[in-house]
């Protein structure tokens, strides 16, 4: 396959109200905010714009400032009933996560958190720099636990303690693949953060975990040319044999197809989703060809 047809299948449209999923759910209202790490792109940023759209204000964090600023810029143009503020911090600096946090209360009640921020890092384990590993550790599953710290007595603080957190977690938290150890160990513990703040949250507060195949995002469009080095195959073959080798949808996923599931998982619609995973990954984890 040529090249060419391969940059045209990891071309992402932009997000507008066609390709949002909306539902009816009181809490999506100005006054209600949905904070959101990775919010400057990929995911993140298409989870912002999918629960502003739904009325709800959401709060997007991130260390790429500019990137921030270009999804603040998008909600402008697109005319969404909720709104999108943004807030620039580190995940790896607990004061940092304080400040994020105390930001997004400064806009409203905060009802929802949806850890999406994330990061690759591809080599064999005994070659994984364990520098990689702390930082993937830090971004990818310590701040998701110390948001939910922060966030969770907001929840129980609102007059009906109605909330919930939401995890990015992946296929690579039900089957792994080589060379990716932190990844592979950061999803699998998102997991079960999801299940132990089920297991705490009550009738009100309830989590969830999103696991999908190949989102077309930075992080996964960055990483094709470092797994085709590191099994000395083509980037073609890569996205071919290895991305969508085992799924039974031939495409990979946009961005807005995961911020649909957010806004799914969070609104009432979902009551009965509490400790559990929406497995959206076209049949790769659960058939064989």
């Amino acid at each position: 396959m040529a090249s060419s047809n391969s940059h045209e299948r990891l071309e992402v449209p932009p997000v507008d109200e066609e390709s949002i999923l909306f539902v009816e759910d009181d809490h999506y209202a100005t006054e209600t905010v949905c904070l959101v790490t990775g919010g400057a792109s990929g995911i993140g940023r298409a989870t912002a714009l999918a629960m502003a759209a739904n009325g709800a204000t959401a709060v997007a964090t991130d260390i790429d400032e500019d990137g921030l600023a270009e999804v603040a810029d998008r909600a402008a143009d697109l005319g969404l009933d909720g709104a999108v503020e943004t807030v620039t911090g580190d995940l790896a600096s607990d004061a940092d996560l304080d400040d994020v946090v105390e930001v997004a209360a400064s806009h409203g009640t905060v009802r929802y958190l949806a850890n999406v921020a994330g990061l690759q890092h591809i080599d064999a384990i005994e070659d994984f720099p364990m520098e990689k590993y702390d930082q993937m550790h830090d971004v990818m599953l310590r701040a998701p636990l110390a948001l939910s710290k922060r966030v969770i007595p907001h929840i129980r603080g609102t007059d009906d303690g109605v909330g919930a957190i939401g995890n990015m977690a992946s296929v690579h938290g039900h089957y792994v693949t080589s060379d990716k150890v932190a990844y592979n160990v950061s999803k699998f513990g998102l997991r079960g953060l999801t299940q132990s703040i089920a297991a705490e949250g009550g009738d009100g507060l309830r989590s969830f975990s999103i696991s999908t195949g190949y989102v077309k995002t930075p992080l996964v469009v960055d990483q094709i040319p470092d797994t085709a080095d590191q099994r000395g195959i083509s980037v073609d073959e890569v996205i071919d044999d290895v991305m969508l080798g085992q799924s039974r949808v031939k495409e990979m996923m946009d961005p807005i197809d995961v911020a649909n599931l957010f806004v799914l998982g969070f609104s009432r619609h979902a009551r009965h989703l509490n400790g559990g995973d929406l497995l959206f990954d076209g049949g790769m984890t659960k058939t064989y060809a």
